[in-house]
């Protein structure tokens, strides 16, 4: 089998910087594991712990995780009023906070100093940024999108997390919370067709799948089992969310962790031939950088 006839995969960790906690379990999953990637929140409490991290581990491909939804800001609180609440953190309802977003201009200005400033602090990291996406997925809101390509482009990303999961194999493996998940399946078929042609006239690489959506905060070994088995596309990424200790309920937690560690998994992938790798790595395997050369079938 050819090298560009082989699955690509890209194994990513997220909240890279949040904590002790997370870090040391990215630290094994990339050491120990099958991980190949990081997202960095430049405003975690761990992020100085994990840039050292990264920096020890050049082999680590790490990304900005853009927070602009449960988490804290770069600027100060004074800077960005109508974004935090009192506590000077940004608020967990993502419909209010997005309505506010899309509708005020106010609101608009002081996001898009924010985003900028989140970038700025990944680029004084020193690390190369292979790519760019978000706390709750806030980076495809179509006001954050907006602000947000213009700055991947110009800080050199080379990649976009676009959820696209399949909805039929995480139910097939599944069926708590379906209704949920229906929902979800179209909100972010929406999201996805708006990024996709907002696209256009950007040079980034997108995988034709991205897995973790339907499961988050519980990848189990068995489900990745299953999405390893049935992995059809050119190109996928599968994100997780580790840690030593459990966090919070669908967050990050050691199950993910186990499953990242599982040589069950390692021999899956490595049966099947499968490439892991980095959007930097997929966007030199494909040559220019196309996210049109990286839709689903």
């Amino acid at each position: 089998m050819s090298a560009s006839a082989q699955p690509f995969l890209i194994l990513t960790a997220d909240d890279l910087g949040r904590c002790h906690a997370v870090n040391e379990a990215i630290r094994r999953a990339y050491c120990e594991g099958v991980l190949t990637s990081a997202s960095l929140m430049v405003t975690g409490e761990g992020s100085a712990e994990a840039v050292a991290l990264a920096s020890e581990h050049p082999g680590l491909a790490v990304g900005l995780h853009l927070v602009v939804l449960a988490g804290r800001p770069a600027l100060p609180p004074e800077e960005i009023p109508h974004l935090v609440g009192p506590d000077g953190l940004f608020p967990q309802d993502a419909f209010s906070f997005g309505l506010r977003c899309f509708l005020s201009r106010v609101a608009q200005a002081e996001l898009a100093a924010e985003i900028e400033a989140q970038f700025r602090l990944y680029a004084e990291t020193g690390l190369p940024l292979d790519h760019v996406d978000g706390h709750c997925h806030m980076h495809l809101h179509p006001t954050v999108l907006r602000i947000l390509l213009p700055l991947a482009q110009r800080y050199g990303a080379r990649g976009l997390r676009l959820p696209r999961d399949r909805l039929g194999l995480a139910l097939a493996y599944d069926r708590r919370h379906a209704t949920t998940h229906i929902v979800w399946a179209i909100v972010f078929s929406l999201l996805a067709r708006h990024t996709l042609r907002t696209l256009r006239g950007y040079r980034f690489v997108v995988t034709s799948r991205v897995h973790g959506l339907f499961h988050t905060g519980r990848m189990t070994e068995g489900y990745v089992l299953r999405l390893l088995e049935r992995l059809d596309v050119p190109s996928a990424e599968i994100y997780f969310h580790p840690a030593t200790d459990l966090l919070e309920p669908l967050g990050p937690n050691p199950g993910d962790l186990a499953t990242l560690l599982s040589p069950r998994v390692r021999h899956a992938i490595e049966q099947r031939g499968i490439v892991r790798g980095s959007y930097t790595d997929l966007a030199e395997r494909k040559g220019a950088p196309c996210f049109s050369s990286c839709w689903p079938r």
